[in-house]
């Protein structure tokens, strides 16, 4: 298979990750500029300490740990076999490279990992030093904003995939986000999301309500020492737009997407909790 190029931003947080443990606010607030922390706004310039290590334990409190199934589900959907830009702790990345090598016995394609968290790319960075890809051209590493990804390393239409798992929510600018993923991807690429969602079941929408808001908390208070940043993560997913609004978004972007409905700009997974969205940049 030939190699081609693609970028993914993972689920950790792609390249703009605002969670983090016991957030603390700077003195001042020169942009004037201010982003949402679940229901509270805070000044933009917010420094948050790193929860990259209890960030699989925050998904699998907010899935039930389905959140790795989904991923498998989301990879082969895709059927990745080509140069990808990934975020986070590198699952995702991980999954493609694997993926690649089984399906199509293609040691070839090739992954960059972006985060803009050093924290994220250090676990990351772990986790493939114990697979055959550490020290391998398959694979790097880099520091950067999905909002400005840096326009001498991440060249116009250079990429033919682009994926960002569970991290575009906690984004300051989602629009930035879509704009850059455009930029880079080649003409006829994809753009691919996988993010938690919005339950359109009102009783499965009642039963999860009620889950995240007291049993996801407690589980951070229990498991993490950090009721807060578990208390946020449910927060972002309820403030994240709706599956048709955030679907438009993809479009306003410039990317063409299949029908408003699920299965079509969309699919959901577990009724809504999550869903995948994708686009191609025509």
């Amino acid at each position: 298979m030939q190699a081609t190029r693609s970028i993914r931003l993972p689920r950790k947080l792609s390249a703009c990750r605002l969670i983090h443990s016991q957030p603390t606010l700077r003195s001042s607030n020169p942009s004037g500029r201010t982003a949402s922390f679940g229901f509270r706004i805070v000044p933009e310039e917010t420094v948050f300490d790193s929860v990259a290590s209890k960030y699989d334990l925050m998904n699998d409190a907010s899935s039930l740990g389905v959140h790795r199934l989904w991923k498998d589900s989301f990879v082969d959907t895709l059927k990745p076999g080509r140069k990808d830009v990934a975020g986070g702790t590198g699952d995702i990345a991980l999954r493609i490279l694997d993926h690649a090598r089984e399906k199509y016995a293609d040691r070839e394609t090739t992954v960059e990992i972006v985060d803009i968290n050093a924290q994220m790319l250090k676990e990351g960075f772990t986790r493939f030093k114990k697979t055959m890809y550490h020290n391998t051209p398959q694979v790097s590493f880099h520091e950067a904003n999905a909002q400005e990804l840096p326009a001498s390393q991440f060249k116009n239409d250079s990429y033919d995939l682009y994926t960002i798992t569970f991290g575009i929510r906690n984004c300051t600018s989602i629009p930035a986000v879509l704009s850059e993923a455009y930029r880079v991807l080649k003409p006829g690429a994809t753009f691919a999301c996988l993010e938690f969602s919005k339950v359109n079941n009102p009783l499965l929408s009642t039963l999860y309500d009620q889950y995240s808001f007291t049993v996801i908390p407690l589980l951070g208070t229990i498991l993490a020492g950090d009721r807060d940043s578990y208390q946020y993560l449910v927060e972002s997913i309820r403030k994240f737009p709706s599956q048709p609004e955030f679907a438009q978004m993809i479009r306003d972007a410039g990317f063409s997407t299949g029908g408003n409905f699920d299965g079509g700009a969309w699919t959901d997974l577990w009724g809504g909790i999550a869903s995948i969205h994708t686009g191609v940049k025509i």
